[in-house]
């Protein structure tokens, strides 16, 4: 077959379009959001919000967060689950068939970190059949000591269910997981289904393509976590079609509907989770948007170059700068504000990039009930602080 050729700006569109940031704001809301990427990943991390919710944001707007927490748990109907995908992440309640290949390596592995106690699994399923749904807590603890890795018995058990499909995690409560039984939670004609390793991998792999509109092999991988061979063994079978993207040096796989109608429309500007799908693989962002980013909230606050938690900003179609965000009171301050060089090259761009900067902090400040701005730090240090306080007055509600 002959590759479709496509050009690197051709690409980046599929990519923005297939992550819902180009063209019409996508319909159906939340759960629609979550069919078409696949995966929201879950992290701890909370400056404005939490990762999970700043990816609705991003894409659909100022969505309540009550709504975007019914969305994704079904406010106890369990429209969906939490498992590990590209990271512990939020999937459609649909696709727990598709991740039995990984539930059954767990249980051939036998454990994933900790050994499991004995008989702390039945006692365990016992419980959650007579009281759940449960959390870690209601079963006796997560922690046997202070350290963050030494699980208590009931948490080796219960994550080690969770990992073999025994129980899942439906809901997160104050950042604490709620188990219940499977069988409880996962609608029979789901639970009933088993599909062998290369049905999950196909369908895990063509999910992959089509949420991202085009990506290489080392991309089709990471969207789930799996191994590049796993994506070899499949990918011819999942219905993607080999590309050849102009100065990518890998060979391609396109979505065959995304080839379909040109990639145009408009463009969302907007402030980005560091753990949203459409950054999340460092090395994809840094070949598709040329955006070279890491998350530094773990780094030593001597060593940060942009910040604790700093966002990308996405404008344009480009990925345009960093914001390093907090709130202090009812003002959203942005500590930090890194520019990408080439987006303040000229008065016209560093004009549209201040414009930009602007919509967003106004658009997430009014998302989190803030009232005001404030911008602390401006790098590079030739960019005019006056013309950002120009901006940011212009774009005032």
């Amino acid at each position: 077959m002959t590759d479709v050729e496509l050009s690197a700006d051709e690409a980046r569109r599929l990519q923005l379009r297939a992550q819902g940031f180009l063209g019409a704001r996508p319909k159906g809301g939340v759960p629609a959001m979550l069919e078409r990427l696949g995966a929201v990943q879950l992290d701890t991390i909370s400056v404005l919000a939490r990762s999970h919710e700043l990816v609705p944001y991003a894409r659909l707007g100022p969505v309540g967060r009550e709504a975007i927490e019914g969305a994704y748990w079904g406010n106890g109907t369990y429209g969906a689950f939490e498992y590990w995908a590209h990271a512990a992440s939020v999937l459609p309640m649909a696709d727990w068939p598709l991740f039995a290949f990984r539930r059954r390596a767990y249980r051939r592995k036998g454990l994933r970190w900790h050994e499991v106690p004995d008989g702390v699994s039945a006692e365990i399923r016992a419980r959650l059949e007579s009281d759940g749904p449960l959390t870690t807590k209601d079963l006796g603890g997560a922690k046997a000591s202070a350290e963050w890795w030494d699980w208590s018995d009931h948490k080796i058990g219960i994550e080690w269910l969770l990992d073999v499909g025994e129980v899942v995690c439906v809901e997160r409560v104050g950042w604490r997981r709620v188990y219940d039984l499977a069988e409880r939670a996962v609608p029979a004609e789901l639970l009933a289904q088993d599909p062998d390793d290369d049905a999950c991998l196909t369908a895990l792999v063509a999910r992959a393509g089509r949420a991202l509109g085009v990506a290489t092999r080392a991309d089709l991988a990471d969207y789930y976590r799996l191994k590049k061979d796993q994506v070899d063994r499949v990918v011819e079978a999942t219905g993607l079609v080999p590309a050849s993207v102009a100065g990518w040096p890998e060979r391609a796989w396109a979505d065959p509907a995304a080839l379909e109608t040109p990639a145009r429309g408009r463009h969302a500007t907007t402030l980005l989770s560091p753990f949203d799908s459409l950054v999340w693989d460092r090395a994809r962002a840094a070949r598709v948007f040329g955006f070279e980013h890491r998350l530094e909230a773990y780094v030593p606050k001597a060593k940060r170059v942009h910040g604790y938690f700093a966002m990308p900003l996405l404008s344009g179609g480009r990925l345009i700068g960093r914001v390093d965000p907090a709130r202090e009171g009812r003002t959203l301050v942005a500590r930090q504000v890194s520019f990408e060089p080439r987006a303040v090259v000229g008065a016209a761009r560093a004009g549209a990039s201040a414009a930009a900067l602007a919509t967003a902090l106004w658009r997430a400040a009014g998302w989190v009930g803030c009232t005001d701005v404030r911008v602390e730090r401006i790098v590079p240090d030739t960019v005019d602080p006056a013309a950002i306080t120009s901006a940011l007055r212009a774009t005032a509600p």
